[in-house]
């Protein structure tokens, strides 16, 4: 009978009572805003879908990492793409300058970042929505390859160099 009831107490503290995931929530929401505010965060993608065929989850370290004013992205690419160098050229792998950023701010549960770079092949635009547990979707539009989404997370913890 003590080893059952030793059991059970021991079974409670290993799981987060519903304060503790409130107090966690609240700690993600903040330190989220508090990277988009200061413009320094890391969006962990683990999703790719591609304007033709089918979507797919993807593995590896995969980013788009905004620091200040510049963008170091790390994504992969399946799609058509039009006028481009030889052997597909850098596609969604490069670090730029920003050229243009724009912040809605939260609204509701979501906020939307739109920003645009020239990584010298092609100008491309990266829409994404936050919400305030980190998830997020990625869009970028090309000017010389077809559109393509990505789905991942803001590590709420990460650093930017």
């Amino acid at each position: 009978m003590a080893a059952g009831a030793l059991l059970a107490s021991g079974c409670g503290t290993m799981r987060m009572g519903r304060e503790e995931k409130l107090a966690e929530k609240l700690r993600v929401a903040e330190r989220v805003q508090q990277q988009l505010d200061a413009r320094e965060y890391t969006i962990e993608i683990n999703y790719m879908m591609p304007l033709r065929g089918a979507g797919r989850a993807i593995t590896g370290d995969y980013t788009v990492i905004v620091s200040g004013e510049t963008v170091d992205s790390f994504l992969p690419y399946a799609g058509v793409a039009r006028n481009v160098p030889y052997g597909g050229g850098k596609a969604l792998i490069f670090k730029d300058k920003i050229i243009e950023y724009a912040d809605s701010g939260f609204i509701k549960d979501r906020r939307t970042v739109v920003f645009r770079t020239d990584n010298g092949e092609d100008v491309l635009t990266y829409t994404l929505t936050i919400f305030d547990e980190g998830q997020t979707s990625v869009q970028v539009h090309c000017t010389n390859r077809d559109d393509i989404s990505f789905r991942g997370v803001l590590n709420p913890d990460a650093k930017t160099e």
